[in-house]
């Protein structure tokens, strides 16, 4: 009797992808099977090019072949292995790095960080985007005192694209663009995700070295919606030295780094972590504890990137629409220059030493 393409995916469930219980036919890796008397071809579909499972893989199908179908079975050589990576079409080709920022719960200061890390980024050359993806409070109009603007529409081909507002050489979007400040967003998940998609896919973005995600705090469906769209090239968590926010710090780098997520913790940043009176500027008072963030980084194996202080200077900027990044010769403005320049540094390490990110595929049952 002849053999079948069912048998050999029937063959082939003999085979476990290496570090799972999963064979790789319930893994969806065999695709385009192909039967021509005694030879036998398929392709194999890898995460990742270069993952290093891939000789192991192929030997193993080999031998399962030979096993299970016939030793006369001409397999070897003949098996094709591709990767998801090429296989996707980039929704950002302009985009060279996505970066998420993240916190473990509110009140951190995430926002803040993440918009004058965009703002300290952009000074040293780069070119940066923001996009506030804190959808259901968005703060980053406000604090480039952009809160009026209402972003401009362009025709590319077909499609109407939204173009991002500039400033302090940030291009940024946000939801808080598109509603009334003074109205609650009433908005299920699926809605929120949806109005996240927008400020990726329909905006003008162009040729970027960076791109901020700034994520709402915790874990949610807007976390899972940013990396089942684009591929993350890494995040950084944002915390203060409270024993409160260190906990939660813990499960927001768990959930980068879990098995089904996958994606590189960068960083970890201390906000917060003294306060210097403007007068006093070599004085710190440790209000939240001290050392906090950057001993939390040690324990979970994450860079620390730095500490940010308490300085009125901070509110003072997000308050009137001028980072405190802006300002190079300020306590927060040195700061964050070198934070920014660690991330950088973090970036090009990550890119020269794991392979390119891809979007994450989960599927609810």
């Amino acid at each position: 009797m002849a053999v079948q393409p069912k048998d050999i995916n029937d063959a082939l469930k003999h085979v476990n992808m290496p570090g799972t219980q999963e064979n790789i036919v319930a893994l969806d890796m065999v695709q385009e099977i192909r039967i021509e008397g005694k030879k036998v071809s398929f392709t194999l579909i890898f995460q990742k090019s270069n993952d290093p499972n891939v000789p192991i893989v192929k030997s193993l199908c080999v031998q399962a072949i030979w096993k299970h179908i016939g030793r006369d079975t001409e397999i070897a050589g003949n098996i094709s292995t591709r990767s998801v990576h090429d296989m996707q079409r980039p929704i950002l080709p302009g985009v060279k790095n996505i970066i998420a920022i993240a916190s473990g719960k509110g009140g951190v200061g995430k926002s803040t960080v993440a918009v004058n890390l965009a703002v300290a980024i952009a000074k040293t050359g780069a070119s940066v985007g923001l996009i506030d993806a804190d959808i259901y409070g968005p703060s980053v109009p406000i604090m480039f005192g952009e809160e009026f603007t209402k972003p401009m529409g362009e025709k590319v081909g077909k499609r109407d694209m939204i173009l991002p507002v500039e400033k302090y050489g940030v291009k940024l979007l946000s939801i808080g663009f598109f509603v009334n400040p003074e109205e609650a967003l009433v908005w299920r998940g699926p809605m929120a995700s949806n109005a996240l998609k927008q400020l990726i896919v329909d905006a003008k973005w162009g040729a970027l070295d960076y791109l901020l995600i700034d994520l709402p705090p915790g874990t949610s469906d807007i976390h899972l919606t940013l990396m089942q769209t684009v591929p993350v090239t890494g995040a950084i968590i944002v915390t203060t030295p409270q024993d409160v926010a260190l906990a939660d710090v813990i499960k927001g780098v768990n959930m980068f780094k879990g098995k089904s997520i996958d994606v590189p913790v960068l960083g970890l940043i201390e906000n917060m972590a003294w306060f210097t009176p403007e007068e006093l500027p070599e004085n710190k008072y440790y209000i939240f504890g001290k050392d906090g963030g950057k001993k939390m980084a040690e324990r979970l194996d994450v860079p620390f990137m730095g500490q940010i202080p308490i300085v009125q200077s901070i509110r003072e900027g997000s308050d009137n629409g001028k980072p405190a990044a802006t300002d190079s010769d300020s306590i927060t403005g040195k700061a964050f220059n070198e934070i920014a320049l660690k991330t950088i540094e973090a970036v090009t390490e990550r890119n020269e030493n794991v392979a390119p990110s891809e979007k994450i595929n989960i599927t609810r049952k």
